[in-house]
């Protein structure tokens, strides 16, 4: 992969970049992602933020590379703490678990002041993801669900105004997606199929576990598959 062509979940990413902004993609690893955009003028600035040393030179190679110094700077640092206050107005965190990207939200959640829109692509939790957005009052505009090389994606896009999606049925969207629970396409489906089948296999490993953490461990995976079965099974 390189910057000319993108996997299709960057790919997917980037198609909700709006044009003309400030981007910076955060765990930015070879600086793909900026570097995709930077090339079609589609942002007018980049930041590639990179925590450890060897993405963070591959980062600075592949910039060098396609000619965008003058756009694209890639810094090295711990999540948000790269930002200066109030520079991006787009955030991109893609590739890591729900909890670490809520993580890195969370603790740099004060260099977020310009920022209008947020694109997540947690690889695992996305439950997580929503509830820190909805918290924060984050509105979660659109939702997408993929599958590439057996893999699957899932790319949540949240902006700073708008109307929350959630209905009655909160809990549910909140685990599900509310955007992929009204599409439910293929990629979604086996997803869940994956997770109930996971889940009932560890009910049957902790079946006789004791104390007070498994008990809720189970009562949580226990009203998981009964919302999946109402919902999608």
């Amino acid at each position: 992969m390189n910057s000319e062509k993108l996997s299709m979940r960057l790919e997917r990413v980037a198609s909700y970049v709006p044009n003309d902004t400030i981007l910076a993609d955060i765990g930015s690893d070879h600086a793909y992602l900026p570097c995709f955009l930077g090339l079609r003028k589609v942002i007018k600035k980049g930041i590639a933020g990179e925590i450890t040393d060897g993405p963070y030179l591959s980062a600075k190679e592949q910039v060098e590379l396609d000619g965008l110094n003058d756009m694209i700077e890639v810094r090295k640092g711990d999540g948000l703490s790269v930002l200066h206050s109030n520079e991006a107005e787009v955030v991109t965190i893609c590739g890591m678990g729900g909890s670490l990207i809520t993580s890195i939200l969370e603790k740099g959640k004060e260099k977020l002041g310009s920022a209008e829109r947020l694109i997540l692509q947690p690889n695992i939790g996305a439950r997580n993801v929503r509830n820190w957005l909805l918290k924060e009052d984050w509105v979660l505009v659109e939702e997408e669900i993929i599958q590439e090389d057996g893999k699957i994606y899932e790319i949540l896009v949240a902006d700073r105004t708008g109307n929350q999606p959630y209905t009655k049925n909160k809990e549910a969207e909140i685990l599900f997606g509310p955007f992929l629970l009204k599409k439910q396409n293929e990629a979604f489906k086996e997803k869940w199929v994956r997770e109930a089948k996971q889940w009932k296999t560890i009910l049957s490993q902790m079946e006789n576990s004791q104390g007070l953490a498994a008990e809720q461990k189970r009562k949580e995976l226990e009203r998981n598959l009964r919302l999946l079965e109402e919902w999608i099974i």
